[in-house]
């Protein structure tokens, strides 16, 4: 039984996965409460699931990019949990990775992932979808949408960098995710275990990682630290 949770996005998100299938999945659409909203998709997709919390035997998070406060809040969780609950160390998915993972089956050829990163910028990735899986070829990296180069911007695109952008990346793949979704890490989390997915030892920046968040810049918030005394 694994549950795998996410709050790299504007969705929070929450998912069981018994290693065949999704057993149930909750989301909440909501940019400023993820740690309002978490604990209680957590609760609820268990119970949906028929699942006691004392039946799970690995938690996996999304690590981002995302912005710090939300991203915080996925991995931390991740980490109380298996701790309270005995589990080994949660295993961490690089965000992006899981929705490129969505369109596995939708999808064949290069594929642009763009997340909102805010201050008019975006996090992105680019992936070789063959069929059966997404592969990354660069990134994760943050620029805004219009400084990408031109052979980025044109791939065919993912994500709500899509939406907020559609003038720097305008081939948007119709019905396509715009946040990531907890089904496809759960999924992409089980495939990675299983050594089914190419990325399963690819290196230390792909496939399963650490539960560290992904920060690829500073914070909007900083403490404000008086200067010390003049001499």
């Amino acid at each position: 039984m694994l549950l795998a949770i996410d709050t790299s996005t504007t969705v929070i998100g929450a998912a069981v996965h018994d290693g065949t299938s999704v057993l149930a999945a909750v989301r909440h659409e909501d940019a400023r409460r993820h740690g309002e909203l978490l604990a209680p998709a957590v609760q609820q997709v268990l119970q949906d699931a028929g699942v006691d919390r004392r039946e799970l035997a690995e938690i996996v998070c999304g690590t981002g990019p995302g912005p710090f406060t939300g991203l915080r809040v996925g991995v931390v969780t991740a980490l109380v949990l298996a701790h309270a609950l005995g589990l080994p160390t949660p295993r961490g998915i690089c965000s992006l990775d899981a929705l490129a993972h969505d369109l596995v089956g939708r999808h064949v050829g290069p594929l642009l992932v763009a997340t909102d990163a805010r201050r008019k910028e975006v996090y992105w990735a680019t992936y070789h979808l063959d069929g059966s899986a997404a592969r990354r070829v660069t990134g994760p990296a943050v620029a805004r949408a219009q400084d990408l180069p031109e052979e980025v911007r044109s791939l065919p695109v993912v994500g709500r960098g899509a939406q907020l952008y559609a003038e720097a990346l305008p081939r948007a793949v119709p019905d396509a995710p715009r946040d990531v979704d907890p089904v496809a890490l759960a999924d992409l989390a089980v495939a990675l275990r299983s050594g089914d997915h190419p990325d399963a030892h690819a290196g230390p920046d792909r496939g399963l990682l650490a539960p560290e968040p992904l920060y690829l810049r500073r914070p909007d918030a900083v403490a404000n630290v008086p200067a010390g005394p003049t001499r």
